[in-house]
Parts: C-alpha cells; sequence; structure tokens
C-alpha cells in the first residue's frame, strides 16, 4: 500500500528521481525520467548507470558520488556549472541553444541504520531559468558595451576613452612608462558632407575607423573623440614608435578610397602627436598637447603627422 502510494506521487513528480546503490546502479527512477530519457524501466532498473547514461562524466561523477556516500552529506551541481549531466529533452515552448534541458541536479546520501546504502538523485529542469538568465546576461553586457562603444563607428566612445587615458596617464607617471598620444582630423569633412550628403559622411567615417583599429595592436586603445576627430592611446611607445604609428595611419587612409554608392571618396588625416612629459601633471596636458599638434598639422597643409616638441608654444598659438 505504502509502495504503490510512494510510487503514485513520485510519477506525478515534475522532477527526476533517480536512486542508485553504492556500484553506481540504477536501483529506481520515476515516470519524468523515464519520459525524458525515452527509456523503459526494464531497459533500467540494475543497470550501471554509466550504461544508461554514457554521455555522463565518469570520473567527476564517481568522486561526486563517493563524498556524498563518505561524507554522509548532500552535494549539488547546478546548470551554471554544468548546462547538463544527462542528455535529457526538454519540453519547454522556448528555443534554446541545446537539445538537452538544463539541469540542477542534488546528490542525497540515503542511510539505513547509520550507514549510507544508497544516494538518491534529483534531477529538476530549469531550462526556462537558464533560457531567461542567459538573455537577462546577454542584455546587460550589450547595455555595458553601448556604454563603453560609440555606436557609428565602434570605436570607444569619448567618455570611456577619456577614462582608459586617465588610467594610463597614473599608471605612467607611477611606474615611469612611455604614453603616447595620437590625435586625427579628417580633412575637409565639411566640404565631403556637403558633397556626398551625412550618409555619404558616416560612411566615411565608418571605413576610416576600420582602418585605423586594423593598423594598432592589441594593448592600444582607439577612441572617437568628437564628431570627426579620433584618438589613440599607445602605452609603452616612446615619441619614435607614436610617429611610426601615425604616420602610418595616415598614409593607409590617403592610398585607401571610400566606396560609396559606385562613387569613390578620397580621404585624408591630419594628425598630432604628443608623449608625455615630465611638466604633465594631468592627462588633459598631454590631450592638450597633442591636440596643438594637430593644429599645425591642419595649419601646415593637411595630411601630414605633427610632434607636438616641434610645434610652437601654447601662448605662441593663441596669439
Amino acid at each position: 500500500m505504502l509502495d504503490a502510494l510512494y510510487h503514485n506521487i513520485t510519477n506525478r513528480l515534475n522532477t527526476g528521481i533517480l536512486i542508485l546503490d553504492s556500484d553506481f546502479n540504477i536501483v529506481m527512477w520515476n515516470r519524468f525520467l523515464e519520459v525524458h530519457a525515452n527509456k523503459k524501466d526494464n531497459n533500467v532498473i540494475g543497470k550501471s548507470i554509466f550504461t544508461v547514461f554514457p554521455e555522463l562524466p565518469k570520473k567527476w561523477f564517481e568522486r561526486k558520488l563517493s563524498s556524498v556516500i563518505q561524507l554522509k552529506n548532500q552535494s549539488f551541481c547546478g546548470w551554471e556549472q554544468r548546462h547538463h549531466l544527462f542528455e535529457l529533452s526538454h519540453s519547454r515552448p522556448i528555443t534554446t541553444d541545446s537539445h538537452f534541458m538544463a539541469q540542477n541536479c542534488t546528490f542525497l546520501p540515503v542511510e539505513v541504520e547509520g550507514e549510507v546504502k544508497h544516494v538518491c538523485l534529483l534531477i529538476e529542469d530549469v531550462t526556462d531559468v537558464c533560457h531567461y538568465q542567459t538573455q537577462l546576461n546577454k542584455a546587460l553586457e550589450d547595455l555595458a558595451l553601448s556604454n563603453r562603444i560609440d555606436g557609428l563607428t565602434q570605436a570607444f566612445n569619448r567618455k570611456h576613452w577619456e577614462e582608459c587615458l586617465a588610467s594610463e596617464f597614473s599608471r605612467a607617471r607611477r611606474y615611469n612608462y612611455d604614453l603616447a598620444l595620437v590625435m586625427l582630423d579628417l580633412d575637409q569633412f565639411k566640404l565631403l558632407n556637403d558633397t556626398f550628403g551625412h550618409q555619404g559622411g558616416d560612411k566615411v567615417l565608418i571605413d576610416t575607423a576600420k582602418s585605423v583599429n586594423d593598423l594598432l595592436r592589441m594593448g592600444d586603445m582607439f577612441g572617437r573623440y568628437g564628431g570627426e576627430e579620433f584618438a589613440v592611446i599607445l602605452p609603452n611607445t616612446d615619441l619614435v614608435g607614436a610617429e611610426e604609428v601615425a604616420e602610418r595611419i595616415r598614409q593607409t587612409i590617403a592610398s585607401n578610397t571610400v566606396d560609396y554608392q559606385g562613387r569613390s571618396i578620397n580621404v585624408t588625416v591630419s594628425i598630432g602627436v604628443a608623449v608625455i612629459e615630465a611638466e604633465d601633471t594631468r592627462y588633459e596636458d598631454l590631450i592638450s598637447n597633442a591636440d596643438i599638434a594637430l593644429y599645425e598639422a591642419k595649419s601646415n597643409g593637411r595630411n601630414r603627422v605633427c610632434l607636438a616638441k616641434q610645434c610652437p608654444t601654447k601662448e605662441t598659438i593663441v596669439a
């Protein structure tokens, strides 16, 4: 009577119940597992769990069960650790990346007269939780990314780029590292917009950003400083190295053409380069020096690189 009641209850649960002996043989399971594993009792009961479920990580599973038996303490494996242990089909009306249900598995020792004779596994279908948590995590990652990235060019936006520069400036000051800054501005961009329209201008910005980014090292930080102006942070780079990078950028952009609606657009950039100096106390000083060099490049005919050390003083430029 009690056995019939027990089986009636366990077979109605929407949770898998699997009981193993100490030799890892299946003693009992409920209808939930029969349905989702698509296996019948007579092909399962008394068989090794590794025969019935060959996909199980054997060594890991044996260690898990042995610790439950020896310590007489329950254990747990969640879907965030392993998406699933058992290859069980799920019946959720949602689209997921897996054919198998995401699972939370609880391992319970079953004691008889103080000795653990069996281990009971509770297998919970958490496919919905897994799916929606994954979607939420992706949405949060996308939101965090949008707060750092310029939507048009996919370079860092100004806010995040300046945060990176502030951090690199502090590091360079603390450890006496070299630090260089390259600022570039598209030449005659207003005329380009007037000629090809703003969509043409956007295409130029996108292609220019890609060209620059492809020339940089992994640790360099490329950002859109504003409008048609971009900037590159070059950690551990002296003036000679920064000038080489700037000249490579200038030549690459000048030699490329931007294709827009069957028309070719020729683009050039003016570039200012500065490195951290002893008298610089703030990262804004580095920006100011690079900006002065950029001003000189524009004033001297565009499509050229100007180094901050070659430029007049700020007072001369203002005058």
